[in-house]
């Protein structure tokens, strides 16, 4: 079509084919000749592009031609073109914020998710916590059934750890448990007190339920180190560097005088879990290196109460039950010495029928239990627990289960006569799915 355009263009400039043979034969007129058949092709091309675009309504094929020849039609093709790119640019930007949007949304479904006060591990199946019923019977076994669990706004609240108090008062008077609830305040139970008189503070140690920890909150109080961070972890057991003076060392009246007045707390745990805990940290893993257990106590357990003596294997959790749950074990515990506070009794430990604590906090909702200690003793604008890692501090049924596989009905319903007294106590349910 361009073609044509530009052919009649030169025809009608010329005035047909003899007029440019006449031009040319005159050289004096040769330039205006020429000059004339420029201004007229120019004419007319202008002429012709725009009757074109006036034909675009018409007939959508000479558009498209007229779209081709004219420069106004290119520029409409670059304007769609443009409008097309920007259309998939605001399409592309829709859809990115569409993913943050979706990003966010599932962000704040995993924390609320991991912020669950039940979803410590995923091997949890049961969180025991302490309640009392109604007043006149006694709950020595009672738990939140598993829908009804404390959250940990509920926990804080002053009636659960008034409620443990009240459990533990009722059982010490029962006297078909007095033997297993009742201690003497002797030296070995003041040795287990920590005293910090600056802030009028006792902690009584109970070995594996996050001891440590509570021990350098004490050292920070009493001045020793600045920080809990700065304490080197070889000080905090070396009560001869890390500044905690024990009850014992002070007089029987400097004694009384703080029983009575301090403030005074320890922690429990699930008395079997905390058995298996003190198992895998003295004799499998033993990582502060304290080679007495494997060397002198192991082989005494061994001897004594290994059944198969032909076997040559080292000490076995079966080795230790039976250790624990023999009658006559005090005889061996004389010859262990200090070292048997990892798996005592609560009760050997702290006389909690004779020393009257201000709480008890337990080991399974200590994020709970921990920040209300520091308020109740006065001392949360001073120190804070250390953080505590997630499902760390869960009862684990699986674990206890496969620790007491293949351990015999028998050493193990001994072994919870030992331990009734904590169980009791303390609120934690007898694990009849051991003992049955």
């Amino acid at each position: 079509m361009c073609s044509f355009l530009s052919a009649q263009l030169s025809t009608s400039a010329v005035g047909g084919p003899g007029g440019g043979n006449s031009c040319l034969e005159n050289s004096m007129a040769r330039g205006a000749c020429q000059a004339s058949i420029h201004g007229v092709a120019k004419s007319r091309m202008r002429l012709s592009t725009l009757a074109l675009l006036q034909e675009e309504p018409r007939t959508s094929g000479k558009a498209d031609t007229a779209r081709k020849c004219g420069s106004g039609s290119e520029g409409r093709i670059a304007e769609w073109l443009m409008f097309d790119n920007m259309h998939h640019q605001w399409l592309l930007l829709a859809a990115c914020f569409w993913v943050i949007l979706m990003f966010m949304v599932a962000s704040k479904f995993i924390t609320l998710t991991f912020k669950d006060p039940d979803a410590y591990s995923a091997k949890q199946e049961f969180l025991f916590l302490t309640a009392v019923p109604d007043a006149g019977r006694l709950p020595g076994e009672t738990h939140f059934p598993e829908e009804l669990k404390p959250t940990g706004k509920m926990l804080v609240e002053p009636l659960v750890y008034a409620q443990r108090l009240e459990l533990m008062r009722n059982v010490c008077r029962e006297d078909a448990l007095r033997n297993l609830s009742h201690t003497a305040v002797s030296k070995f139970v003041l040795d287990r007190i920590f005293v910090c008189d600056k802030h009028k503070i006792l902690f009584c140690q109970t070995p594996k339920v996050g001891n440590t920890q509570w021990k350098k909150v004490l050292i920070v109080l009493n001045g020793a180190f600045p920080s809990i961070e700065e304490i080197p972890e070889n000080v905090v057991h070396d009560h001869e560097k890390n500044g905690l003076p024990r009850l014992s060392s002070f007089s029987e009246a400097e004694i009384q005088k703080r029983l009575k007045t301090y403030f005074k707390f320890f922690i429990v745990r699930d008395p079997f879990e905390r058995l298996i805990s003190a198992f895998k940290d003295k004799f499998v893993h033993n990582p502060r290196f304290e080679p007495w257990y494997r060397h002198e106590i192991a082989p005494g357990i061994i001897r004594k109460y290994r059944r198969n003596r032909t076997e040559t294997r080292g000490i076995q959790f079966e080795d230790f039950v039976r250790y624990l749950g023999d009658p006559n074990h005090r005889w061996l515990d004389l010859q262990f010495g200090d070292h048997i506070i990892h798996w005592v009794t609560y009760v050997e430990l702290c006389a909690p029928c004779e020393i009257t604590y201000s709480v008890v906090g337990h080991h399974e909702t200590l994020a709970d239990d921990a920040p209300y200690i520091l308020r109740e003793a006065g001392i949360d604008h001073l120190v804070a627990y250390p953080t505590i890692p997630l499902g760390i501090t869960a009862y684990n049924r699986t674990k206890v289960e496969q620790y007491f596989l293949g351990i015999s009905k028998r050493d193990i319903r001994r072994l919870y006569a030992r331990f009734e007294g904590d169980f009791k106590l303390f609120g934690y349910q007898k694990p009849e799915f051991l003992l049955n």
